[in-house]
């Protein structure tokens, strides 16, 4: 059972240079994680190797992100995004990350890389605003049509830049 956790308006920011970095498997749960991940997200290993990669999300992140994310790397394909998450205490930390597919010997996805890296504080600023706006649509709407809700949302933002999501979350 997933502990119940308050978010907290404390943020713990990841240093100049370091590498958040974990492994999952196909159905996200976690099988590996450095010790940055351990410090910044206050986990105790055994805490986290087998726990889903949720264990770590902070309820500012609309439903739509990860929906998106998830279909993009069960694709094969890489997957980069700003990412807020929330620490064991509560606290809450920023990340860029790149999520990448792992292929076994035969070419077939039997995990996923994460590698995260300190954000940019401009790109977190625009990005708080439009998970907002995301996260205010899948309320607005309701369980049921959250996701295609928020993930409509973006794309009306990414058509007004006349831009792809990649194009514009590596623009930042």
């Amino acid at each position: 059972m997933k502990r119940k956790i308050t978010p907290i308006n404390h943020e713990r920011v990841l240093k100049e240079g370091d590498f958040v970095v974990s492994k999952t498997d196909t159905k996200g749960r976690i099988t590996y994680c450095n010790e940055i991940f351990l410090e910044l997200s206050g986990y105790q290993e055994k805490e986290l190797l087998g726990a889903q990669h949720n264990i770590i999300r902070h309820p500012d992140m609309p439903r739509g992100v990860f929906y998106f994310l998830w279909q993009t790397i069960a694709q094969g394909n890489e997957c980069f995004a700003y990412v807020k998450n929330m620490a064991k205490d509560g606290s809450y930390y920023w990340v860029f990350a790149n999520v990448t597919p792992d292929f076994d010997e035969r070419g077939q996805i039997n995990g996923y890389f994460s590698v995260r890296r300190r954000p940019k504080k401009e790109a977190v600023a625009l990005m708080t605003d439009i998970y907002a706006a995301m996260l205010a649509e899948e309320k607005r709407v309701g369980t049921k049509d959250a996701i295609n809700a928020s993930l409509g949302l973006l794309t009306s933002k990414l058509d007004e830049l006349n831009t792809s999501y990649e194009e514009f979350i590596l623009s930042l």
